[in-house]
């Protein structure tokens, strides 16, 4: 077995995992003489699967398996969601906590990089019995998490609600009320402004940068965004509002194409209605053909791996701005690449859930709460800054935005990891 691969997994189908290794792999010759401690970013810190039995509405006992990964730590406290979803794997978990290492670092947040899971449809459970698996799961994991150790948020199907019974889990088995031990709270709870918005803000706000740094005019651009849920759902609210045309729509219901561009209030609000895109109006596409309309930017915000080799050779996007975690495999980046497609990755891209994250962390140890004016403030400077030491590391090396935020990233994290030295 690849020694740079953990035991636990089988070599021959790392999923998501194998696909950071490859892009770790892609940067380790940028990184000079840092490169003699790159193993630490093939190896998570730590990993826990744990069993969650729970008592189902109907007296019968459900066991779900759970993970929480903590990937690297040299730079802070583990940063990183909780997702519910069936096909949630330890390879996805690692990959994705690893990935928070790297976006954390690249807007210069003082975290490191955790994820956690469970293999569950949540669709499937009454309220009742999700909160029994998300208070049983909290009290699995407990020994990983604490403000200043590791801060779990929402991510796929878990939102406030479900952090709400995470921090009061948490709270009273440490006998005092802890709000710092999870972000994405409700704002009674401890939670910040504009936090439920600020995946999505960013993905807009890196999209806007790159586009015109490409010498295009955001309000001219017709964009295609694969994923309605928080991420896609704000986005295309600040794409409308800045006048560009939201063209093409996907999520697991179907795909949708209107050349003239949606009623994108309209279509928001049929969404947040039906749950889906379903029964709105629009031409129908196959899933395959979303990927080959005719657009400037398109947008995949909802799981990892959904541009392929397969399909890479079809997209018509100039730019591709990447509001899920991992949408796209190193295979079809050097198809891309090859295309003239400028992708951002989602390590810049998304990073303005996380980046709210670390104001809510914040202001919950200070109990000093800000305005959504200044959160935003905040981001939009947090996120432009960041993005442009990416355009000029590209334009230093001759290499993709992608690599780009790897080297930067990667510096960070070894950088700490050096001074840092090893104990004992």
């Amino acid at each position: 077995m690849n020694h740079t691969v953990a035991s636990y997994l089988d070599p021959s189908n790392l999923g998501a995992w194998g696909t950071y290794l490859e892009q770790v792999d892609r940067v380790t010759p940028y990184l000079g003489h840092l490169s003699r401690w790159v193993e630490t970013l093939k190896r998570p810190k730590r990993s826990l699967i744990v069993d969650v039995p729970i008592e189902l509405d109907s007296g019968a006992i459900a066991h779900f398996e759970g993970y929480r990964v903590h990937h690297n730590l040299a730079r802070g406290p583990g940063k990183g969601g909780i997702r519910y979803h069936p096909g949630v794997t330890l390879s996805e978990v690692m990959a994705l906590s690893a990935w928070m290492s790297i976006k954390t670092a690249v807007v210069n947040v003082p975290f490191g990089g955790a994820k956690g899971g469970i293999r569950v449809d949540p669709k499937t459970l009454s309220r009742g019995e999700l909160e029994r698996m998300t208070r049983r799961f909290t009290s699995e994991i407990n020994m990983m998490i604490g403000p200043q150790k590791d801060i779990p948020a929402p991510d796929v199907n878990t939102n406030g609600q479900i952090m709400a019974w995470m921090m009061d889990t948490y709270s009273v088995n440490q006998a005092h009320t802890t709000t710092g031990v999870v972000t994405g709270k409700p704002i009674s709870l401890g939670g910040s402004l504009g936090r439920s918005d600020a995946t999505g803000r960013g993905v807009f706000v890196i999209a806007c940068e790159a586009y015109a740094n490409a010498g295009f005019d955001i309000s001219e651009a017709r964009v295609a965004i694969q994923g309605l849920g928080n991420v896609g759902w704000e986005a295309a609210r600040l794409f409308a509002q800045a006048g560009a045309k939201v063209v093409a729509v996907q999520d697991h219901s179907c795909s949708l194409y209107n050349p003239i561009g949606f009623n994108v209030p309209e279509l928001l609000k049929h969404v947040s209605l039906a749950r889906e895109i379903k029964g709105f109006a629009g031409e129908p596409l196959s899933a395959s053909d979303f990927w080959a309309i005719p657009c400037d930017i398109l947008v995949p915000a909802a799981l990892e791996s959904q541009i392929t080799k397969d399909n890479a050779n079809s997209i018509q996007a100039k730019l591709i701005v990447e509001g899920a975690n991992g949408p796209t495999t190193p295979q079809a980046d050097d198809i891309l690449r090859d295309k003239g497609v400028t992708v951002v990755p989602d390590v810049i891209a998304n990073a303005g859930g996380v980046t709210v994250s670390y104001f809510e962390w914040v202001q919950d140890f200070s109990s000093f709460f800000w305005t959504e004016d200044e959160i935003n403030q905040r981001l939009d400077k947090i996120m432009i800054d960041a993005f442009k030491v990416i355009v000029d590391v590209a334009n230093t090396h001759n290499v993709s935005y992608r690599t780009a935020t790897f080297i930067v990233g990667c510096e960070r994290i070894l950088t700490a990891r050096e001074m840092r030295g090893l104990y004992p």
